[in-house]
């Protein structure tokens, strides 16, 4: 059986595919054992650690990420890997587990930057004005 799922995070968009194997994980074809920096790496392996360890040796799983930066590409990863075992495995229990745990491990961050305008350095910034 193979599960497709997804993750935002910013202007992060992460796709994975699950599907029963021996415990592969790759991100962008890569094994995640060398992604970098470590916290990110850290951050796409949590929902393994919620889940029974037996879990992560029976799927494959392979992410796609494209866009933002390398935390929000984490975190887009972290959700599209929860996502896809809740819906491989089918468990009910999991997905309690993972909403008890931390919501955006199910449910995407919509959260984006504001646009710059016009009058100012930044989104909400002015420029500063002297009368002397």
């Amino acid at each position: 059986m193979v599960t497709n799922t997804s993750g935002k995070k910013k202007t992060a968009i992460a796709r994975a595919t699950v599907r029963d194997g021996d415990g592969k994980v790759r991100i962008n074809s890569q094994p995640v054992e060398l992604v970098e920096p470590e916290m990110a790496q850290l951050k796409m392996l949590e929902p393994f650690r919620i889940a029974a360890d037996e879990l992560r040796d029976d799927v494959d799983i392979d992410v796609s990420i494209e866009g933002g930066g390398v935390m929000g590409q984490a975190d887009a990863a972290r959700t599209a890997i929860a996502r896809g075992l809740v819906q491989h495995t089918n468990d009910a229990e999991l997905r309690d587990a993972y909403m008890e745990f931390d919501r955006s491990l199910l449910v995407n961050d919509v959260r984006q930057s504001e646009a710059k305008k016009w009058g100012g350095p930044g989104a909400r910034a002015r420029y500063q004005k002297s009368y002397r």
